[in-house]
């Protein structure tokens, strides 16, 4: 069974860094893992995914190169955000699903499992 609880969130200052924590996966397969993020109003976003199989990562455009998505072992994946603007505000979610994330990592429905998410804020 999979329950996810993120951990990281907080306040920061524009151009700042944080890094969000995913744990709870435990399962021996392999797994697609996904953070989302969503500001209240709007569609939830994917951000970024992680194929534990084989480490294959993706990344939406907006935060190529400010965000890596990383795992240790099999029971826990991490979010390091830097050069965080305004935008970069939202609630966080981590998710997980059984899928290879391919060319439909970003879609919410390819996940079954969610976290209850953590607030980041971001100060300019």
């Amino acid at each position: 069974h999979v329950q996810l609880v993120e951990s990281g969130g907080g306040s920061v200052e524009s151009g700042g860094s944080l890094t969000l924590s995913c744990t709870g996966l435990r399962t021996s397969g392999s797994l697609s893992i996904a953070w989302f993020r969503q500001v209240q109003g709007r569609e939830r976003e994917a951000v970024a995914a992680v194929w534990t199989g084989g480490g294959s990562t993706y990344y939406s455009d907006s935060v190529q190169g400010r965000f890596t998505i990383s795992k240790s072992g099999s029971d826990a994946v991490f979010l390091r955000m830097n050069s965080l603007t305004s935008e970069d505000t939202a609630t966080y979610y981590c998710a997980a699903g059984e899928l290879w994330p391919g060319i439909s990592w970003n879609s919410p429905n390819d996940y079954t499992y969610w976290g209850r998410g953590t607030q980041v804020t971001v100060s300019s």
